[in-house]
């Protein structure tokens, strides 16, 4: 990272002393050295405390941070996009798998246990659908692209964009495919 080295060249440039810069953006001096170390990294408040204090822009502050703060975000949100598909996953197996012999064995409590697991099912989805929306990824192919954390170039991306209406066409027919065919289990072993 430059931001360390950004902060102490500014820091003797105005020939303060890390003390004397802690105490103007009102931090502790060894808040200053673990930045100027690159042990961490200024909050906010901070950066833009030393953009004011430096006479500087915060893009010329970070300089080259930029690019790593994006992919160290990216690789948060690909890491948390592949957690929520796991647990979903794990999810809607087990509301598949339990409808029946929740209903059949515990009859109304089984039904609510269902419905308190698809619920927490439906919530994950939902997760999963906003991450999608942000990352604008929708197709198959995007999305086993962004869990493994590579990017699609613009001409696949193109061709994706344009399979797009055709997979929602499909989910649509698959998902009432597989509703008709767990409404038809259910019906048979409640007979």
């Amino acid at each position: 990272m430059e931001i360390g080295k950004q902060i102490k060249k500014y820091r003797l440039e105005l020939n303060l002393s890390q003390d004397d810069l802690a105490e103007k953006i009102f931090v502790t001096r060894q808040t200053i050295s673990n930045w100027e170390n690159d042990k961490n990294y200024p909050d906010i408040k901070s950066l833009l405390l030393l953009s004011s204090l430096f006479d500087t822009s915060l893009d010329i502050l970070v300089k080259g941070d930029l690019e790593e703060m994006k992919e160290q975000i990216k690789a948060e949100d690909v890491k948390q996009f592949n957690h929520d598909g796991a647990i979903f996953s794990f999810l809607l197996l087990g509301v598949v798998v339990s409808a029946i012999p929740l209903f059949l064995f515990l009859d109304f409590i089984g039904i609510g246990i269902w419905a308190l697991l698809f619920i927490i099912t439906m919530y994950y989805a939902l997760r999963i659908e906003k991450q999608k929306k942000a990352h604008d990824i929708q197709t198959y192919k995007e999305i086993v692209a962004f869990s493994e954390g590579k990017k699609l170039s613009e001409s696949e991306k193109g061709y994706e964009r344009v399979k797009r209406p055709y997979q929602n066409i499909l989910c649509v027919i698959g998902s009432a495919l597989i509703t008709l065919v767990i409404c038809m289990v259910i019906a048979f072993f409640l007979r």
